[in-house]
C-alpha cells in the first residue's frame, strides 16, 4: 500500500514537471499527462488510462450520452491536436486520439467484463500500431488535428468489426 502511494507521488511529480498546466490544449491531447509518462509506450499507456475513464462514464452516463461525449471528444481532439504547440505531427505524447479510439471500440463490446475489455484493448492496439491499409493512408496523408484523430477512428471501426465477428459469428461454433 505504501509502495503504491509512493509510486503515485513519483508519477504525479513527473507529470507536474513535464506538463504545461497553463496550456489546456496540451493537457487534453496528452491524455491529462498519460502520454508523457512512457515515451516508448505512450499510445498503449494512454489507451489503458482511457479505459478507466470509459468505465467511469458507463457508471455515470447512458449509452447515448457516452456517444455524444465521443463525438464531441472527436471534434475537440481535431481542434486541440492542431492547437497544442507541439511542432511534430502526431507526437508520441499526443494520446487523446487513443482515448476516442478505444472508447469507440469499447462501445462495441457485449458486456463490461474483463475479457471483453481486454479483447477491445488488444484488437484496437494491434490496428493502431500496425496500421494496415487504409489506416496507414490516413495516418500519412491527412494532416492537422483531423489527421491525428482519423487514423485512430478507423482503427476503432476495424476493431469493432473484429469484435462483432468474434462475438456473433465465431462464438456460435
Amino acid at each position: 500500500m505504501v509502495l503504491n502511494i509512493l509510486l503515485l507521488i513519483k508519477i504525479s511529480k513527473k507529470i507536474k514537471k513535464i506538463l504545461n498546466i497553463k496550456n489546456i490544449f496540451y493537457i487534453v491531447v496528452t491524455g491529462f499527462g498519460s502520454g508523457l509518462l512512457f515515451p516508448k509506450f505512450s499510445g498503449t499507456f494512454g489507451t489503458f488510462i482511457a479505459i478507466f475513464f470509459w468505465i467511469l462514464m458507463t457508471k455515470i452516463f447512458s449509452t447515448f450520452t457516452i456517444w455524444i461525449v465521443i463525438i464531441i471528444g472527436f471534434f475537440i481532439g481535431c481542434i486541440f491536436c492542431k492547437q497544442n504547440n507541439i511542432k511534430i505531427h502526431d507526437h508520441y505524447s499526443i494520446v487523446f486520439d487513443e482515448f476516442i479510439g478505444i472508447w469507440i471500440t469499447l462501445m462495441s463490446i457485449p458486456s463490461i467484463e474483463f475479457k471483453w475489455i481486454f479483447i477491445a484493448f488488444f484488437v484496437f492496439r494491434v490496428f493502431d500500431i500496425l496500421k494496415p491499409w487504409p489506416i496507414c493512408f490516413f495516418d500519412k496523408k491527412v494532416i492537422n488535428g483531423f489527421g491525428i484523430m482519423i487514423d485512430d477512428i478507423i482503427a476503432a471501426i476495424f476493431s469493432c468489426v473484429i469484435i462483432y465477428i468474434y462475438n456473433n459469428i465465431l462464438l456460435i461454433f
